[in-house]
């Protein structure tokens, strides 16, 4: 019961973890009527009650792959807040070089790191870079390299879906596109319409980005892709059947777990 407390986990990742299955975690949080996540409240962990997206999923690796960045403010050395305390020497040094970033505008992006992702629909599979800024031709040479990951592993992709940033709007990000995938767009104000990117934002964010009290931008940049690769090939996903994304890809299971 502590791991759905503390942790916010689903039957799936409970007996995952525990080396349970997943109908026995079922009755146990039953048995003390413990609600499901969709109608708690993330933050506190109380009950709540709120409408559920209807959901979507296609039928096939590689027919819609969701793209999105993500913006991330960097960690000075020697630790933020989270190893100094907020209000400390280091939090306020870090806040003044991400005020100056944000008065430069896009021209300066010292306070910032950009998490640039590209999530297929159907498997979760996730492919994602860190980089310095968000500018067209970082958007373009991301998605280059993106989907040649994603050739690599046996994915043709097909459809790629974005918000309306400027990066995504410009002519170098539609002709590393090609004429071969076709670009959809995110509806405004319906954030469910990429809600996979949106969930995966989440989940790094909570097991990942602030997991621990990193003491600097290099080690927690250093720690990615060892979590990436945890995310694809050993995390079950509650949102397909408890099972990791490289099950969903052929040429993905046993290749690089």
């Amino acid at each position: 019961m502590s791991l759905r407390f503390t942790r916010r986990w689903g039957p799936h990742r409970i007996a995952y973890h525990l080396g349970l299955h997943r109908s026995t975690v079922g009755r146990v949080l039953a048995r003390y009527r413990m609600p499901k996540l969709a109608n708690i409240d993330q933050s506190t962990g109380l009950p709540v009650r709120k409408p559920k997206p209807k959901r979507y999923e296609v039928a096939k690796p590689g027919q819609l792959v969701h793209v999105d960045i993500k913006k991330q403010g960097r960690i000075p050395d020697g630790g933020g807040w989270r190893v100094h305390g907020r209000g400390s020497t280091q939090d306020r040094a870090a806040g003044v070089v991400r005020d100056k970033a944000a008065r430069a505008g896009a021209a300066s992006s010292r306070g910032y790191r950009y998490l640039h992702h590209a999530v297929d629909d159907h498997s979760r599979v996730a492919y994602s870079e860190i980089l310095d800024d968000e500018r067209k031709e970082t958007a373009a040479g991301f998605w280059t390299r993106a989907n040649a990951y994603f050739q690599s592993i046996g994915v043709t992709v097909t459809a790629v879906m974005t918000d309306n940033g400027s990066c995504y709007r410009s002519h170098a990000f539609a002709a590393a596109l090609g004429d071969t995938v076709k670009h959809k767009w995110t509806k405004p104000y319906r954030p469910q319409t990429s809600g996979k990117v949106e969930r995966f934002n989440r989940t790094l964010a909570a097991e990942w980005a602030y997991a621990k009290p990193y003491v600097s931008e290099a080690e927690r940049t250093a720690a990615y892709q060892s979590w990436l690769h945890h995310y694809n090939h050993h995390r079950p996903h509650t949102g397909i059947g408890g099972k990791t994304p490289s099950a969903r890809v052929h040429n993905l299971t046993g290749k690089y777990s």
